[in-house]
This record gives structure tokens, C-alpha cells and sequence, in this order.
């Protein structure tokens, strides 16, 4: 069992001066596989004073030595891929398909951010006025536990193509992930001081580094609570924030949609990473009148999903990352049945066979829109099946919550879905398809409107959130 008892700081593995330990598990047995060491006030404090030191030289290093560090990067990562998609399996209980995926995406996070950088014009005319882009400065950047490297890589490739240097607070839970993804930043030979990594429990440090005068800004992703927490916490330094929030996201099927098709890809689009991800497609909006089909689409659809063996290609859901995290899921599950939704497949405990934290791919019909499992992120395999009369109240239904972060059309007229998406209020919107469509590819703005957060992240736009315009007349 592996002990990580050392923080990231200013290029090197320094002991951890806290003395809190916290355990990993491996989700899919609930058993103990290694601990962490968590970092205290005089851990972070260290980080901050080693990222502003860093600052003072590393922002004025050129665009094509940022450029050869963002490619040294993905090449470390690409170097490691199968150790670290063999411990993203072990730690996260993510399937094998999937964690390759989400890996190689983590890596390539790397290339989009150099091939932004060198296309983008760092200095331009305003008038008889020069613009300057300059960095913003030092970066918080606090992840979640549902891809750790994705979510680290993708907060540090645009930080470090804009000058930045970073302070990363990951989750508790990636402790095997994030040391050996610290381990591939060391190899990339990054300058002393522009990535620095300290493992704790955000309710302890994350309150240092949002207050902290050092610190320019906040890159969060996680629940809308705490985003709303940590821009409370840096308001009084003024500090920039990127910020992506909670979802509760409409998948609507409109009444051309051929069902079979729609269906599958609704559990595609609800169950993908075990439902954890804030853009899952959860609440599921059908026409009244094609009802009974859709229900009768998923529940054949739903037993051909293989859940577990995670190590098995076709494998497609987890378990979840953690107990606290299955006992949430099933707390809605019960309110669901309390509330008096019906179950069409699923329900409480494991899944036939399964331990550890595999919760049962769960699908409720008869949801009505007030109930918790209708407008709550659960974050976990539940999907709410709620019915519409007419286009203008699947609209309606969907705009109809405080979130804003995706949304998901099937149709046979894709002009007609598109139409439909326009009306949505959310960051990214996929017609008849999953939001690898929205990923993949050219990087396309991703955020998220409402209480779904502040900024996008992702190509151009993704950039400039570390970046401050300067006039010089």
C-alpha cells in the first residue's frame, strides 16, 4: 500500500508538513490501496510564494518557449500513458475504454493550447493603440475527483501558454493520479516554481489560496455551491475566476426522432462516467404521445449496458468514486420513490454480482419537474423521464432550472433540433449526439450560462481567461 506523503513545490517532492491522513480506496471493492498525507496552511503558503517567485521570470519567457513546454508536456504524459490509465482504473473505477480516452484527451490538452497560443496575436492595434495581452499572474486552479488528469492538464496547458504559473489543489481522492501525473510535469523539465501541487481538503485549502493576495485567480470545477463559496472568497482581492458549475441537463427527444436510436443515446449521454459529470443529460423530455415507446427503448436498452470489469473494452459503467458519493446517489433514489416517481429500470443497492460503490443504473418515468431528482445534480446513474404536450413546453421544461451548462436534441430534421437548441439557455448544446461532439475536435468554447458558472474554457476563448488587456498610447 502506497503512502504519498510528499506535495509538488516549486519543481520538487517535498515532504508534506501536515499530518492529516486520508485513505484511498479502490471503488469497485471498497478496500484500501493506499493513503495520502494532506497538505496544511504552511503547504499551500509554500506553493503561493513559489508560483509568485516563478511568475517574475516565467511571464516574460516567449511564446515559442511555452510553446516547446506545452509539447514536452504531452509528450511526458503520451510516455506514461499505461501506467497512468492502469492507475486511473484502480483509484477511480473509471472502464478501460474510457480512462484511455479521457487520457489521451488530458495529454492532447497540451497540443490545443500551443496551437492556440501560436496562432494568437499577443500584441494588436486599437486605433493609433497598442493592446498587450499580458498573463494574469498566479493561478488557483481547484479540480474534481470525476478526471483528475483532464481536469488538471486542462487548466494548466492555457495557463502555461499565457505565462501563468499555477498552484493546483486536486481532489483528496486522486491522490495515486495526481502524484504520478506530477511525476510526467517533472520529467517535462518545467521551470521551478510554474506548477505546483498540493493535496488537502478543499474546506481547509481552499479558503488560503481564494483569500490570498498572491493569487490572481481561480479556475474551479465542481458543484455550484462551493463556486459560489470561492467567488465570495476572492471578491475582496478583485480576483479573475473561471468557473464550471453544477448542470442538470435537458436531453430532449422530439417526436420525429427515430426512438431506438434516441434512447441508446440517452444513456450514452446520462450514464457516461458512471453519471458523474456535470454535463450528464439527466433529465430526458419526451413527446406525451411517444411515451410508452420510449420507455419500452430503454428498458431493452439499459440491459445491454456491462457494467463492471472495468478492464474489458466494452465495459461502459463503474462504480462510483467514493461511499459518501454512493450513499448521495441513493438517497435520491429513495426520494425519488418517496416522491412518488416510478422506477423503469434500476433502483437502490448494487448492481447483481457488484460491491464496492457500483451503484444500479437507475431510470425513474412518471417525474414530475418539482421533484428533487428532477432539478437536483445528483451526479451519479440516474435518469428522470418526464413527458411533454408540444415543442413550446419541452422548451419550457428545459429552461426550466437554475442551470445552464449543456443541453442534448434528437431529431431526424437536425435544422429543426438546432432550432429548438437556440432557445436553450445553456453553454453548449449537441444535436444527436454525445458532448464528445462539443470536445472533439477544433477547441470549441465550454461553459456553461446561470448558476452553471463564469468563463469558457477551451481554445481561444479558454486563453484569454488568463490573460489582461493592456493599453500603452
Amino acid at each position: 500500500m502506497k503512502t504519498i506523503d510528499r506535495s509538488f513545490i516549486n519543481g520538487e517532492f517535498k515532504p508534506t508538513r501536515g499530518t492529516k491522513l486520508f485513505d484511498l480506496y479502490d471503488p469497485s471493492t471498497a478496500e484500501i490501496i493506499g493513503r495520502t498525507v494532506l497538505g496544511d496552511e504552511l503547504d499551500m503558503l509554500d506553493a503561493i510564494g513559489s508560483a509568485r517567485e516563478a511568475f517574475k521570470t516565467f511571464s516574460t519567457t516567449s511564446v515559442a518557449e511555452r510553446g516547446e513546454m506545452l509539447l514536452r508536456l504531452h509528450e511526458a504524459l503520451e510516455k506514461r500513458e499505461d501506467a497512468l490509465v492502469e492507475t486511473a482504473i484502480l483509484e477511480y473505477g473509471s472502464p478501460v475504454t474510457a480512462t484511455v480516452g479521457r487520457t489521451r484527451a488530458a495529454a492532447n490538452a497540451f497540443l490545443e493550447a500551443r496551437e492556440t497560443l501560436l496562432d494568437y496575436p499577443l500584441e494588436m492595434k486599437a486605433g493609433k493603440k497598442l493592446v498587450v495581452m499580458e498573463p494574469v499572474g498566479v493561478v488557483g486552479a481547484i479540480t474534481p475527483f470525476n478526471a483528475d488528469y483532464g481536469h488538471i492538464c486542462g487548466k494548466l496547458a492555457p495557463a502555461i501558454a499565457a505565462g501563468c504559473t499555477v498552484v493546483v489543489k486536486p481532489s483528496e481522492n486522486n491522490g495515486l493520479e495526481t502524484e504520478l501525473l506530477c511525476r510526467c510535469i517533472q520529467e517535462a523539465d518545467i521551470p521551478p516554481g510554474v506548477v505546483n501541487v498540493v493535496e488537502g481538503r478543499g474546506g481547509e485549502l481552499g479558503p488560503i489560496l481564494c483569500g490570498h493576495p498572491d493569487v490572481a485567480m481561480i479556475n474551479f470545477t465542481g458543484s455550484t455551491r462551493v463556486g459560489k463559496e470561492i467567488a465570495a472568497l476572492g471578491a475582496g482581492t478583485m480576483k479573475r475566476f473561471c468557473l464550471e458549475l453544477g448542470g442538470k441537463s435537458p436531453n430532449i427527444i422530439l417526436d420525429d426522432a427515430d426512438i431506438d436510436k434516441a434512447a441508446a443515446l440517452a444513456l450514452v449521454i446520462g450514464f457516461s462516467n458512471s453519471g458523474q459529470a456535470c454535463h450528464a443529460g439527466t433529465r430526458l423530455l419526451v413527446p406525451k404521445k411517444r411515451l410508452d415507446e420510449v420507455e419500452a427503448s430503454l428498458k431493452r436498452a439499459v440491459t445491454k449496458l456491462k457494467i463492471g470489469h472495468l478492464r474489458d473494452a466494452d465495459s461502459f459503467i463503474g462504480p462510483l468514486v467514493s461511499r459518501k458519493q454512493f450513499d448521495t446517489v441513493q438517497s435520491y433514489i429513495r426520494s425519488g420513490l418517496d416522491e412518488g416517481a416510478e422506477l423503469l429500470a434500476g433502483g437502490p443497492g448494487h448492481p447483481e454480482g457488484l460491491g464496492g460503490y457500483y451503484a444500479r443504473p437507475t431510470i425513474f418515468t412518471k417525474v414530475s419537474p418539482s421533484m428533487r431528482i428532477a432539478r437536483e445534480e445528483i451526479f451519479g446513474p440516474v435518469i428522470a423521464l418526464m413527458a411533454y404536450e408540444d415543442e413550446e413546453q419541452a422548451v419550457e421544461m428545459a429552461n426550466d432550472t437554475v442551470y445552464g451548462l449543456a443541453a442534448f436534441v434528437s431529431s431526424a430534421d437536425p435544422d429543426r433540433a438546432v432550432r429548438i437548441g437556440r432557445r436553450i439557455r445553456a453553454g453548449m448544446v449537441v444535436v444527436n449526439d454525445t458532448i464528445g461532439a462539443v470536445v472533439a475536435g477544433p477547441a470549441a468554447p465550454l461553459g456553461g450560462m446561470k448558476e452553471s458558472g463564469l468563463g469558457r474554457a477551451g481554445g481561444r476563448w479558454g486563453l484569454e481567461a488568463y490573460l489582461e488587456p493592456k493599453v500603452i498610447a
